[in-house]
C-alpha cells in the first residue's frame, strides 16, 4: 500500500473546514485512490459518484431547485444510505459535469454531509468550477509521488528518513554507507518516477521493463486526451509535450520556440503552454530578470525552461536506454537534465513557485525560489565538478541582492563553504515551503487621533 502525504492534508481540512474540497492533478497520480484511503481511515459512510464512468449521475443537477432534491437523487443513485453527520460523498471526475459548481453551493449550505471532488485538469477547461464563490469550497493540488513518499513506498524506514532531516538542518555528513544507498534510491526515482502505478509496480516485481511499459501506457493517454479534448490545437499540444526530453537535453535546457515553427510567435503557442501546464502534464519554469522579493514581479512570460510533470514518465520518454545509462552511471549522457527535471518536480509538490535566473554578466542560476523570507539560488550539479558555479559566486558577491546563503545539491555528501551549502541530491525531498500563518492579527493603537 502506497502511503501519500495529501491524506494528512485531507484530514486536516476537514477537522477545520465545513467547505467541500476539490482534489485537482494530471491524470494517473492516485486522486482517487487518496480519497478512498481517507474515507476508509475515517469509517464514515462513504458515497462515490463518477460522472464519468456514469452517464446517469451527469444528470445528477439537471434542473435541481436546492439541496434536497439534489440528495433525493443522490440517494437513488447509491445503495448507501445516507446519515447525517456521518457521510462522506465523493465526486469524481468532476470536469463531465460543470453543474456541479452550483450544486456544491447548495449542498454546503445545507451542511448535512461532507463533501469532496476530484478531477482531472486534462483538457479540461475548469474555470468555472474554479470560481466557486469563497466559503464554500477550497482547491488542493495534487502532484506525483515525491522522493520521500518514493522512499517509504521502498521501505525506507521513518527512523532513517528523521535521522537524513537531521543531517538536513543541522548540515552534518551522511554516513557514507547510507549516503550510497540514498544515491541508489535516489537514481532509481529518476527512472521509476512518482506515478503510483509505476511505483507499484516496481515495488511489487523490480521489472523496470514493465514500470516503461505503465510510463509508455500513461504518456499515449496523455496524447490521446489532448486529441480529445483539445482538437484545434491538439498538433500544438503534441508537437511541445514530444519535444520536451529533446529541449531539456539542449546546453542550456530552454525551450526554444522556433524547433515548433520558424515563423513563431508566442501569442500563438501561449494556451497551448498554459494549457499543458494546467494539465499536469508539464511543468514551466520562468526566467527572473532579478533575483529579489517578489520573485513574481521579475518574471519574464516567454523565457521558461519546460519540464515534464514525472521525471519518471521523461526518462521513458527517451528512446537510448535511458534507464539502465542511469543505473549504469554512464558518462555519455546529460545527467543534468534529468536531476533538474526531479528537482523541479519536487519543489513544485512541496509548494514553491519555481524560477531560474538568467544575466549575460553573472551567467545563469538552475533555480530560484523563495525560502523563509529571503531568496534561496539553488544549482543542481551532475558532475564531479559541483564546487564549479561562476554564475553563484558572482551573483553572492552583489550585496543589494541581499542572498544570505545558497544550496548546491550533488552526488556529494554535505559540506559547507562560506555561503554555500553543498548537499547530496536527495536531500531536496527535506526543502519544503514553510506553511502559511492562519492568523495574522494586527491591533492597532489610533487613540491619539481620537482625541
Amino acid at each position: 500500500m502506497l502511503k501519500r502525504k495529501i491524506e494528512n492534508k485531507i484530514e486536516k481540512f476537514f477537522k477545520t473546514q465545513k467547505k467541500a474540497l476539490l482534489i485537482t492533478g494530471a491524470r494517473q497520480i492516485g486522486k482517487t485512490y487518496s480519497i478512498r484511503q481517507y474515507a476508509k481511515k475515517t469509517k464514515k459512510r462513504f458515497v462515490e459518484i463518477n460522472f464519468l464512468e456514469n452517464e446517469n449521475a451527469r444528470q445528477l443537477f439537471e434542473g435541481a431547485k436546492n439541496s434536497k432534491e439534489i440528495l433525493i437523487r443522490i440517494s437513488a443513485l447509491t445503495d448507501v444510505p445516507l446519515e447525517k453527520g456521518n457521510t462522506l460523498i465523493f465526486f469524481d471526475e468532476v470536469q463531465e459535469c460543470k453543474e456541479i459548481v452550483t450544486a456544491i453551493k447548495f449542498l454546503v449550505e445545507e451542511s448535512s454531509y461532507q463533501y469532496i471532488l476530484s478531477g482531472s485538469l486534462l483538457g479540461v477547461e475548469l474555470k468555472d468550477i474554479r470560481s466557486v464563490p469563497v466559503g464554500y469550497m477550497d482547491i488542493m493540488e495534487m502532484f506525483p509521488m515525491d522522493f520521500e513518499e518514493f522512499c517509504m513506498a521502498n521501505r525506507v524506514s521513518e527512523n532513517m528518513i528523521q535521522m537524513l532531516r537531521g543531517c538536513f538542518a543541522n548540515r552534518e555528513q551522511v554516513d557514507a554507507l547510507i549516503h550510497n544507498k540514498m544515491m541508489e534510491i535516489f537514481r532509481l526515482y529518476l527512472i521509476v518516477g512518482g506515478m503510483p502505478d509505476a511505483v507499484e509496480t516496481f515495488v511489487r516485481t523490480n521489472d523496470l521493463r514493465q514500470v516503461d511499459g505503465i510510463q509508455k501506457g500513461i504518456n499515449r493517454l496523455y496524447k490521446k486526451d489532448i486529441a480529445k479534448y483539445d482538437p484545434d490545437n491538439k498538433l500544438y499540444l503534441e508537437e511541445i509535450f514530444m519535444l520536451i526530453p529533446s529541449e531539456l537535453n539542449d546546453k542550456n535546457k530552454r525551450f526554444i520556440l522556433k524547433n515548433l515553427n520558424e515563423n513563431f510567435k508566442f501569442s500563438r503557442y501561449e494556451n497551448s503552454f498554459l494549457w499543458l501546464k494546467e494539465a499536469g502534464v508539464a511543468l514551466p519554469v520562468y526566467c527572473a530578470s532579478e533575483p529579489v522579493i517578489p520573485l513574481l514581479l521579475s518574471r519574464s512570460t516567454n523565457l521558461f525552461k519546460l519540464f515534464s510533470g514525472d521525471v519518471g514518465l521523461l526518462a521513458s520518454m527517451y528512446m537510448n536506454g535511458l534507464q539502465l545509462k542511469i543505473l549504469n552511471r554512464e558518462k555519455d549522457i546529460n545527467f543534468g537534465a534529468v536531476y533538474e527535471n526531479a528537482v523541479a518536480q519536487e519543489l513544485r509538490a512541496h509548494g514553491f513557485e519555481v524560477y531560474y535566473y538568467n544575466n549575460r554578466k553573472q551567467g545563469e542560476l538552475d533555480f530560484v525560489v523563495e525560502y523563509q523570507g529571503q531568496v534561496l539560488p539553488l544549482e543542481i550539479k551532475s558532475g564531479k565538478d559541483y564546487t564549479r558555479h561562476v554564475a553563484l559566486n558572482n551573483v553572492l558577491k552583489i550585496e543589494n541582492y541581499g542572498i544570505h546563503e545558497a544550496m548546491v545539491f550533488s552526488n556529494e555528501n554535505v559540506s559547507v563553504h562560506g555561503k554555500t551549502i553543498y548537499y547530496p541530491i536527495y536531500f531536496i525531498m527535506f526543502l519544503e515551503k514553510e506553511e502559511q500563518i492562519d492568523k495574522m492579527i494586527y491591533t492597532p493603537d489610533f487613540s491619539i487621533l481620537q482625541s
